[in-house]
């Protein structure tokens, strides 16, 4: 009985469609990793503003 095209190319059991999970999973934990660096990075934005203007304002000549 002669093999088909389609039987060649399948994937083995146990492996179908590991790659675009693979791909998937990576994706997601890069955009995790560039969300919580984005999150990181303005906190200490913000805190630094803030603390920029107690230090102006402690320097204020009232």
């Amino acid at each position: 009985m002669p093999v088909s095209r389609q039987d060649r190319t399948a994937a083995p059991p146990g492996r179908a469609g590991r790659g675009n999970r693979d791909n998937s999973e990576r994706r997601f934990e890069r955009g995790v990793a560039l969300r919580a660096g984005f999150y990181i990075f303005g906190t200490h934005v913000l805190a630094g503003f803030i603390w920029l203007l107690f230090y102006v304002g402690e320097h204020a000549h009232k």
